[in-house]
């Protein structure tokens, strides 16, 4: 299995005439990435805050944000399907709208004191548009800048991304503090940001595009949403096992941003090796980094130190971007241009069943255990990887 694919880019060259191409173009493209995210990446404390205030009960916002996850895994494919006839920036801004109103209307709910089971329906909607939304997009991006272009312009996104990851949760934690409601609207408004700013591309969709007769489901394109799937628990093996990490060592559960602040600060300079960079990593390349991450994570398994965990973050923290990106081009080969969209709605839930995979060892194994499990799954995917690409006869 190679990286040659089955169908070429339509897109080597410059952007097309007529697209709004330019440097604000792309500015707010990259604004719109970085706000996207935000209600994913506060909702964890957002929610936790809401239901404290509600129930006494923070547990529950860990049900509504799993009820968003596997809403968001349901909801991917099929959702990204039903806009494929649609202008991309058009159906990105009706996606978003829907999550805003999910959003706001559980803010309100939650006031009134309506029954918590609503929540949970609030929590699904909001969270079902969300693996769409990034995939029309990610695919805009294609139209805003070159292919020599796109390395750097999703280094970027990555940095902007960690940056957003870090920021989010502690702007939810002093809104919220407030108040909780306040908290969810004041994310429902820095999601919605997308809708007013992202760049209209005529040259993605627009026009009635034929389904496909191919199925994106192809080998190849399944080889690097398992890495996806894979990395995305390693990574919240670590996030969400910080807690536990920092009680295993004997210190208070604040500390747990020993383990997850070393994590994206090694994310966010990884995200500026890519820009700087600017390249296409070779597969070889790209068989370390794997290897690289079931390293920090093997580390941060072995429990030697409190220094050794923190290198494994860091070690798996590094790698993170650059795989991302990598991830991201080749996917961006593999498919038609009108199957894009989908294709990375994919791998945005890859990443999303990662972390329904590392919380659910999580709950049933020790943290020890559980990013041993992980760090297995990711030697065993890199051997994948460097198998798949040995030259065939």
């Amino acid at each position: 299995m190679t990286d040659r694919p089955d169908v070429q880019a339509d897109d080597s060259g410059p952007p097309p005439e007529g697209s709004p191409t330019g440097r604000w173009s792309l500015l707010r493209w990259f604004a719109s990435s970085a706000t996207l995210n935000v209600p994913q990446a506060a909702s964890p404390v957002a929610f936790a805050l809401l239901t404290l205030g509600l129930t006494g009960d923070a547990s529950q916002g860990a049900a509504l944000i799993l009820v968003m996850t596997l809403a968001q895994v349901l909801g991917a494919v099929p959702i990204t399907r039903l806009g494929r006839n649609v202008a991309a920036a058009r159906y990105l801004q009706l996606l978003v709208s829907i999550r805003t109103i999910a959003l706001v209307l559980m803010a309100a709910l939650a006031f009134f004191g309506i029954p918590f089971v609503w929540l949970f329906v609030c929590a699904a909607i909001a969270g079902s548009v969300n693996g769409a939304a990034f995939g029309y997009l990610r695919s805009i991006l294609n139209s805003l800048t070159s292919t020599a272009g796109l390395p750097r312009a999703l280094g970027i996104a990555a940095t902007l991304g960690e940056v957003t990851f870090v920021l989010s949760p502690v702007i939810a934690s002093g809104l919220g503090s407030i108040s909780p409601t306040f908290g969810i609207l004041a994310l429902a408004a820095l999601g919605f940001v997308p809708c007013l700013i992202v760049p209209h591309v005529a040259s993605v969709h627009g026009e009635k595009v034929q389904p496909a007769r191919t199925s994106v489901l192809t080998p190849a394109v399944g080889l690097w949403l398992l890495c996806a799937t894979v990395g995305g628990a390693v990574v919240a093996s670590i996030e969400i096992g910080a807690v536990a990490l920092a009680l295993k060592f004997g210190y208070e559960p604040a500390l747990a941003i020993m383990f997850t602040v070393p994590l994206c600060i090694a994310s966010i300079s990884g995200g500026i090796w890519v820009s700087v960079f600017n390249r296409r990593l070779s597969r070889p390349v790209v068989v370390l980094l794997l290897l690289l991450m079931a390293v920090g994570a093997t580390l941060a398994a072995s429990g030697l130190s409190l220094a050794t965990t923190i290198v494994g973050a860091v070690v798996i923290g590094s790698v993170i971007a650059p795989l991302g990106t990598y991830y991201s081009l080749t996917l961006d080969t593999l498919v038609l241009p009108e199957k894009r969209a989908e294709v990375f709605a994919l791998l945005r839930t890859g990443n999303a069943v990662g972390v329904i995979f590392a919380s659910s060892v999580l709950t049933a194994f020790s943290i020890t255990a559980a990013l041993g499990a992980v760090a297995a799954s990711m030697f065993a995917t890199a051997l994948l990887v460097a198998a798949a690409s040995l030259p065939k006869r």
